[in-house]
């Protein structure tokens, strides 16, 4: 048996058997890049059916075939925890993405604030990132990206079971303000813009009751940095780690 040491993500249902197309860059980086051939093997996933060993049936310049041989791992779904957060500058934007996908959170919403600043945001790109991340860290599960959505819309339709918790430099530590013991429940994390939130949308958290509002230290954090210091404190309290 071939050993695989490449994982790649696929857009495409996997099953003993499954035949796999691979698209134009897939093929390059497999077989121009990798110098992989027929009947090397590589790990495939899909971010629905585990991850497969899968054989390669045909390797052409810009196209190929594989074939799922075996399943290697099951779908690991992360703990119920989405990431929103103001897009900032595009690489510090790209790097919450795709930490946010090795850290465990299962959906990523970028929200537009009152004092968001970034460009443009190419969602696919993000998309794009979150696959990669998935690859390089070993998951069987992608996280959804979505469309940016501004952040009142957002919170106007917000699910009453789940918590958001909002990093507020001026109040007491996560430690204190996630709940001790006991099924975590849906929730969320809200990082902010790098200008922080305008007063109407302070105003708006502060009267939901699902927030809780919790300090990331006694030092102002950049947006990427909050972002992934949030998602350890609370995988390390809620989460998967324990």
């Amino acid at each position: 048996m071939a050993n695989a040491k490449i994982r790649l993500f696929v857009d495409q249902p996997l099953g003993q058997g499954q035949v796999i197309a691979l698209n134009e860059a897939q093929a390059n980086y497999l077989f121009a890049v990798m110098r992989l051939g027929v009947g090397a093997a590589i790990l495939v996933f899909n971010g629905r059916d585990g991850e497969w060993r899968a054989d390669v049936a045909e390797a052409g310049k810009r196209k190929g075939l594989l074939v799922c041989a075996a399943q290697t791992a099951p779908l690991q779904s992360p703990p119920d925890l989405w990431l929103l957060f103001a897009p900032i500058k595009k690489a510090r934007t790209d790097f919450i993405v795709e930490k946010a996908t090795e850290l465990g959170a299962a959906r990523i919403i970028p929200v537009q604030t009152r004092f968001t600043s970034a460009d443009r945001i190419r969602v696919d790109k993000l998309r794009a990132h979150a696959s990669e991340a998935a690859e390089q860290c070993g998951g069987t599960f992608v996280p959804q990206v979505d469309d940016v959505i501004p952040l009142g819309k957002l919170l106007a339709d917000w699910p009453p079971d789940r918590r958001i918790l909002w990093c507020n430099e001026h109040l007491a530590g996560v430690a204190e303000a996630l709940p001790k013991g006991g099924a975590p429940g849906p929730w969320a994390i809200l990082i902010g813009p790098e200008g922080g939130f305008s007063e109407s949308e302070q105003v708006l958290l502060a009267a939901m009751p699902q927030v809780v509002q919790a300090s990331l230290g006694p030092r102002i954090l950049r947006a990427d940095t909050a972002a992934v210091a949030a998602l350890t404190l609370w995988q390390a309290h809620l989460g998967d780690w324990k």
